[in-house]
This record gives C-alpha cells, sequence and structure tokens, in this order.
C-alpha cells in the first residue's frame, strides 16, 4: 500500500493534512452552511424543503447537535493525531462547527502542540468568543487563524450569518494580530443576491488591514440539497469584476487550494478557492476527521471508517495506523467534479472546514 512513514494514495499524492473537527456545534447559522433561521431559510428557492418537511428554527433544527458522548474526546483527538503524525501528517487545522464553542479548547491545542512533526497548527473560527481565547491559544501553541467574514455590512452580515455580531467579528481579528496569531487569513464566500456586492467593501478593508483574502466558492454542503450553480460567484466572474478596477493585477500561482493573485494597486495579496469551476483534487493533501470520529478522505467524501468506534473497540496504535492507510488509499480521484455527485446529507458544520 503506502510506504512506511508516508501517506500516498492511489492516485500519487502525498498527504500532509489533518483537519480535525472538534464540535459539530456553531453559534452561527449561515446560509451557505447551517441554513436553520428563517432568514436563512427563505434565501432558497421557493419548496426547496417539499411538502415533508418543514421550515426550521432554533427549537426544531434540521441538523440536531450529536450528543457529547458521541463526539470526540480531546484525548482521543490527541492519540489520533500522534498516529497520524507518525505517518507524516504535519499539518494540522482545528475546525468545527465553532471551535471555539468547545470548552478547554486551549488545552487541546498544548497537547496538539506537543507533537514535534507537527510544524503548523491553525484555527478556522468565526470569532466569536476569540477576544477571551487569543491570548491562552497563542500561549498554548497555536500559530495562526483564518477568521470567516463574508459582509462588513452589518445588516448584510446579521442575513448571512443569522447573528448581529460583526463588531465582535472585526475585534477577533483586531485581537488575533495583537496576538502574533499570524499570518491571518481571512475566508469569505460570495453568493449571487446575497453579498456579492461585498467584494469591494471586503478587498479595501482587507487593504487597510495589511490581511490577505481568500474568497470561497459557494460549495453544495448545505445538506439541504438547495445548492444551485446559479448561486456561485466563480473564480472568473471575480477576476473579471476586479480587473475593472485593478488592471495590473498579477498572478501568483497556486498555493494549497488557493490560487493567489497580487493587487499591487493596494498592496494587498487575494486568494481564490475555486472548488466548483477549477477543483483541486488533483493536488489535495488532506484529510478530515469529523467532531463523531469519522475519518473521511475529502469534504464530497460519502463515507470513511470511524476511529471513534475503533478506539471504544480497543483499536491500538497499529490499527488506528491501518485505517487512516485504508481511507487515504481509498481517497478518490476527484468528488465535486465528477458525473453523478450527489449532495450528501450531512452540512458543512459537520464536516469540518
Amino acid at each position: 500500500m503506502t510506504r512506511p512513514g508516508i501517506l500516498q494514495d492511489t492516485h500519487n499524492r502525498i498527504i500532509r493534512d489533518l483537519r480535525i473537527s472538534i464540535t459539530d456545534r456553531c453559534n452561527f447559522h449561515c446560509v451557505y452552511c447551517l441554513p436553520e433561521t428563517e432568514e436563512a431559510a427563505n434565501f432558497y428557492r421557493p419548496n426547496t424543503l417539499g411538502p415533508s418537511k418543514t421550515r426550521p428554527t432554533n427549537s426544531n433544527p434540521i441538523y440536531p447537535w450529536k450528543p457529547r458522548s458521541q463526539i470526540l474526546t480531546f484525548e482521543e483527538i490527541t492519540r489520533v493525531t500522534r498516529v497520524a503524525a507518525s505517518l507524516g501528517i504535519n499539518k494540522v487545522r482545528i475546525t468545527g462547527g465553532e471551535p471555539l464553542l468547545r470548552k478547554g479548547v486551549e488545552n487541546l491545542v498544548s497537547q496538539i502542540a506537543t507533537i514535534g512533526s507537527i510544524r503548523d497548527l491553525s484555527m478556522t473560527t468565526n470569532g466569536t468568543g476569540f477576544p477571551a481565547l487569543a491570548k491562552p491559544l497563542k500561549e498554548a501553541g497555536l500559530g495562526r487563524v483564518t477568521i470567516s467574514l463574508d459582509s462588513l455590512d452589518r445588516d448584510n452580515f446579521k442575513k448571512i450569518t443569522g447573528r448581529d455580531r460583526l463588531a465582535e467579528v472585526l475585534e477577533s481579528i483586531r485581537m488575533a494580530k495583537s496576538a502574533g496569531l499570524t499570518p491571518i487569513k481571512l475566508n469569505a464566500v460570495l453568493l449571487h443576491q446575497h453579498n456579492s456586492d461585498q467584494l469591494w467593501p471586503l478587498l479595501d478593508w482587507a487593504a487597510e488591514q495589511g490581511l490577505p483574502l481568500r474568497f470561497i466558492e459557494f460549495m453544495p454542503l448545505d445538506g439541504r440539497g438547495a445548492w444551485s450553480r446559479e448561486r456561485v460567484v466563480t473564480e472568473r466572474q471575480i477576476l473579471d469584476e476586479i480587473r475593472t478596477r485593478e488592471p495590473n493585477i498579477q498572478e501568483l500561482g497556486a498555493r494549497g487550494p488557493a490560487s493567489y493573485y497580487a493587487l499591487p494597486d493596494r498592496k494587498l495579496e487575494i486568494g481564490i478557492i475555486p472548488t466548483i469551476t477549477r477543483p483541486f483534487c488533483g493536488d489535495c493533501d488532506r484529510l478530515r476527521l469529523t467532531a463523531a470520529g469519522e475519518l473521511l478522505a475529502c469534504l464530497f467524501s460519502s463515507r470513511g471508517p470511524n476511529l471513534k468506534q475503533a478506539l471504544a473497540g480497543g483499536a491500538d496504535r497499529a490499527a488506528i495506523k491501518r485505517e487512516i492507510r485504508s481511507a487515504v488509499w481509498a481517497k478518490d480521484e476527484g468528488y465535486v467534479a465528477r458525473p453523478g455527485y450527489t449532495e450528501r446529507t450531512i452540512s458543512m458544520h459537520g464536516i469540518g472546514g
């Protein structure tokens, strides 16, 4: 199968990056991820839910949170991470749901930071609750953060996220800079008829702050089958719009899933992750561990081994190694671009970003 100390799939991709979701819970209800508010539900085309389903509310969620007993403990996460590191994983990103909702998250960061071969330990967060945790996370060993920011307009931000907390997110970005959790990245998902008018405000603000900004194409991971290609603001559309004011835009090449560009007039670097129109599957080096312990070779994987169940069944280090190798060996050439792809019923919050 794969060589000792290296995770390699059948398409010769070397896997180095592990994304770990530590909770499926989130305090935002973003329209492209966890659309449970009435405002978010109204975003989707009429009759999306069909006659047998009801509009979700906070008291009647389509996506009930998993009970704590089904969520990986910090000890289990650390154990799996140590095994993965022995197989060549050297980058770990902590995700959710919203990872800062997990009590004691700085303790997990500290445990993972002691694994010597992990050279890059980062986190993706919506920023809420971050001001109180920025310093403890940095002291625990967190290297950098990525913060989601889809709009700078307060009303629009509330419409997208279901929460009126834009000011807190902006303060979190300031705190991350102050704490030295750099390089900070900002992620934005633009959607037609929703926040596509935020392209220039976001670009201008990111340039003022001196922070790289990445745009991510809207992916079919809302868990409700409501995704449509018409909602996607594509890489080409973003670049065409930018060139109307930034004709000197320079292509910098790809790093990971994103293609990067320099906007010299704004002294800004941006990235675009074109998952829908130009998938990066051929260069993917990632594995994902869900909060419930499922190991997925891709965001769009339909299944994977459940390591929490394996650990509960007494699996030792060698057995976990076999499970990880097996998941990597079964990694598909590509998912979302494949003809006949069917959206998973699980939404983004349950997979981990």
